[in-house]
This record gives C-alpha cells, structure tokens and sequence, in this order.
C-alpha cells in the first residue's frame, strides 16, 4: 500500500488550510505547531523533509531552493492571492486523492 501524503504549512499560509484538510482526514501541520514561526526557509524545507510532508507554500524562495538542487519531499505552490482557501482546499484533496508520498519526492506542484 502506497503512503498517503502529509501536509505540512509554512508559515505565510493561512493555518484554516490545515483545519479544512484535517476534517477531511488528511494530516497536516502549520508552522505555529511545529515551532518554526520565524525559522529560515531552509528550516521550514528541512523540518519537512525529516517528516515526509509536502511543503505548501506561497513563498517563491522555496521555489529557488528546489531549483538548487535542495532535497525536499514535495512542494505545493500557489502564488498568494491566485486561488482562494476553498480552491486550494479543493487542490490539495485531489493531489492526496492521486500521488503517492514517493511520487512527491523533490516534485513542485503549482496550485
């Protein structure tokens, strides 16, 4: 059986995403609850990566830091204010309805 995806929030996007996914019973965690507030991007990545989360993000540094070559499991980004919450809501449940952790693997996803 193939792993679910989990989710994992930075920190500029709006934690009612985690609780709209939760309800849904997909696994998700902000920022705020892992104690990152505040970390560098490498941290937010890093942190991520050790969890097998997808890092959903409106920040275009995570999109250079994969384009670095940094290793990470999986990106999910939307420019801020080109999707609203339910949109994304509804993107992120398809995505965990399709991929297989492994097939997330240093992939970026545009929402």
């Amino acid at each position: 059986m193939t792993e679910p995806l989990r989710f994992h929030l930075d920190e500029h996007v709006d934690p009612d995403l985690a609780r709209a996914l939760r309800r849904v019973g997909i696994d998700a965690t902000t920022t705020t609850e892992a104690n990152l507030r505040t970390s560098s991007d490498d941290a937010q990545l890093n942190f991520a990566l050790q969890e097998s989360r997808i890092l959903i993000t409106h920040d275009q540094d995570f999109l250079r830091l994969a384009a670095q070559g940094s290793a990470h499991n999986g990106i999910a980004f939307c420019a801020q204010g080109t999707r609203t919450l339910g949109q994304m809501i509804e993107m992120l449940i398809r995505m965990h309805g399709i991929y297989a952790q492994s097939e997330m693997i240093n992939r970026v996803e545009y929402l």
